[in-house]
């Protein structure tokens, strides 16, 4: 896998360059800004970009608007976003986009190495790693039909996929059968009116949809 990495930190950056190694995930370029990052992913096309929120020169935003400027300049690019807050502005927009390969970890998830490497190695495939908090705190936003015609559980369990895991892993966290997941999923899928295709499109569909913006 080919990674390109945007962090102005230096030693977080030479960190997380270090955990990917490990793993023999190499990266092609790590910078400290957005318009750089928007230039290293547009020359490699990596398999995934990791870029933290706030960047220079402002400190707020800068990173989802450069996620944001990579994703069109390179369509499809696997994105995943560190930060230490919420930022819902770009946010929203980004996990908007209509497709997989998206990602949206507090920078606290990076001390889980195990949980963030699994983060990385998804949403490189194409899936979903979103932190509970950000999708908490977008949900607040409000919820537009059809999600208002799931149950609580299945609501549940919609929240669980959003956040990359496996039906063995919701079944673990609900203390559930894997065929009631299935079930819920199920069921999920046909409120939400999301057509027999790839169960991992659908599944990115569906989380797409509970952020509000499919």
């Amino acid at each position: 896998m080919r990674v390109v990495l945007a962090e102005d930190a230096v030693l977080l950056r030479a960190g997380v360059q270090r955990l990917l190694a490990d793993e023999d995930i190499e990266t092609v370029a790590a910078v400290g800004n957005g318009d750089d990052f928007v230039h290293v992913v547009t020359a490699h096309k990596p398999d995934l970009a990791i870029v933290d929120v706030r960047m220079p020169p402002t400190f707020t935003d800068e990173g989802l608007r450069a996620a944001l400027a990579a994703r069109d300049a390179v369509p499809g690019l696997p994105v995943l976003v560190l930060s230490q807050y919420v930022e819902e502005s770009y946010a929203v927009e980004l996990l908007s986009g209509g497709a997989g390969g998206v990602g949206y970890l507090l920078k606290e998830r990076v001390a889980d190495v195990a949980d963030f490497l699994d983060a990385v190695r998804r949403v490189a495939r194409g899936g979903t790693a979103i932190d509970q908090e950000v999708i908490a705190q977008l949900m607040a936003r409000g919820r537009k039909n059809p999600l208002d015609a799931l149950t609580a559980r299945e609501s549940e369990v919609l929240g669980l996929m959003a956040q990359g895991l496996s039906n063995t892993a919701i079944g673990a966290r609900l203390v559930v059968s894997q065929g009631a997941v299935e079930k819920h999923i199920g069921n999920i899928f046909a409120k939400l009116g999301l057509e027999a295709s790839a169960e991992e499109h659908r599944r990115v569909r569906a989380v797409l949809t509970y952020l509000g913006r499919a």
